[in-house]
């Protein structure tokens, strides 16, 4: 079932998302070479306590996790895609890190995600970045009023195969509000003009999982959490939550 927001739900869900938003600028401030990934989760856990928010991500035991995620973020580096658990793993100069963050504020969901580079960076890293950054713009665009999932998951599938590169199927966006995950799911590829049709009030999470290899295949971690690429190529992980609007998409996410 998908619920239709009312504008006063859709206001709630901008303060939810800017507390998001404020987290991942900490995390994204607080890296560099050096520094472990759990200090990473404790820079955002900071942002969310000081804003009396709680996280939707700690705890958080879907039907495949073999236990409940222990943190904050999900930090992904390198050849890692999405749901990296944070550990002691200290960054190095070059690494490509995907940072994934929640924040549940007066019963309201905001949910996001942004890569980027430590140190010296790689061209293709900041290549594979900006295409998954393009592919983002692009699906948010499609999400307006007449339009169909279909069409978000086109506009985001295009930008990534005309870059060659791989998503994993089963993975994508969803709905989210009262709760993290919510009907719909979003593929990160489709057909346009089909699925369900968008309405003003329906919020969506849009996040393309881009790998660099141009395979679709991951494997998972021991860790039951963590999603890698087959072949050990760079991934790039970005996401927005968006309002359907008669006034055009309103991303929440922002600071």
């Amino acid at each position: 079932m998908v619920e239709i927001k009312t504008d006063a739900a859709l206001e709630a869900m901008r303060e939810a998302g800017r507390v998001v938003a404020r987290a991942l600028a900490a995390v994204r401030e607080a890296a560099g070479v050096g520094v472990s990934l759990l200090e990473l989760d404790e820079a955002a856990r900071a942002v969310l306590d000081g804003a009396g928010a709680r996280s939707p991500f700690l705890g958080y035991r879907p039907s495949f996790a073999p236990t409940p995620f222990p943190a904050v973020i999900c930090a992904s580096v390198n050849d890692a895609l999405v749901h990296g658990v944070p550990t002691g793993y200290r960054l190095r100069d070059g690494d490509l890190v995907s940072i994934d963050c929640g924040a549940e504020l007066d019963g309201w969901n905001g949910d996001a995600a942004v890569s980027f580079t430590v140190g010296t960076p790689r061209p293709e890293d900041l290549r594979l970045i900006g295409t998954a950054r393009e592919a983002l713009d692009a699906g948010i665009a499609a999400a307006v009023p007449g339009n169909r999932i279909g069409d978000i998951s086109h506009a985001v599938g295009t930008v990534a195969r005309a870059a060659r590169c791989g998503m994993p199927a089963e993975f994508g966006g969803h709905g989210i509000g009262r709760r993290m995950h919510e009907d719909p799911h979003i593929p990160n590829r489709g057909r346009p003009g089909r699925g369900l049709l968008l309405r003003h009030g329906m919020v969506l999470a849009v996040e393309p999982m881009l790998m660099a290899g141009g395979r679709d295949a991951y494997r998972t971690n021991a860790d039951g959490w963590t999603l890698h690429t087959v072949d050990g190529s760079r991934a790039a992980h970005v996401e927005h939550t968006v309002a359907v609007t008669e006034d055009g998409p309103r991303v929440l996410t922002l600071p």
